[in-house]
């Protein structure tokens, strides 16, 4: 049997766990890679869809990868669309286990 696919987890990739994104966690505040093409409001429907939050406001910013010196001349790291999603006060999402 082939395995359900949700269009919500090709908008959301993964979630970002950095000492930056979790201090933010405690304002409700919560960092996700998204994919390049995602606009605002399908962020907010996947978040919703997935994690079962109301979404209150969400922030994007596309991080530019740095061109990096390698042994064998030069390289980029991939380029990220993160996206910056506050939930609802009172509700919270389970991202880094706690």
């Amino acid at each position: 049997m082939a395995a359900i696919h949700n269009p919500a987890h090709d908008v959301i990739i993964k979630p970002v766990v950095s000492e930056k994104s979790y201090a933010n966690s405690d304002r409700g505040q919560y960092t996700f890679v998204v994919a390049k093409d995602a606009n605002k409001v399908q962020i907010k429907q996947a978040i919703e869809q997935i994690f079962k939050v109301k979404v209150t406001n969400v922030n994007t910013l596309t991080r530019i990868g740095k061109v990096k010196r390698t042994r064998y001349g030069f390289g980029q790291r991939v380029t990220q669309k993160r996206a910056i999603v506050t939930v609802a006060e009172g509700q919270t999402i389970d991202i880094f286990g706690n």
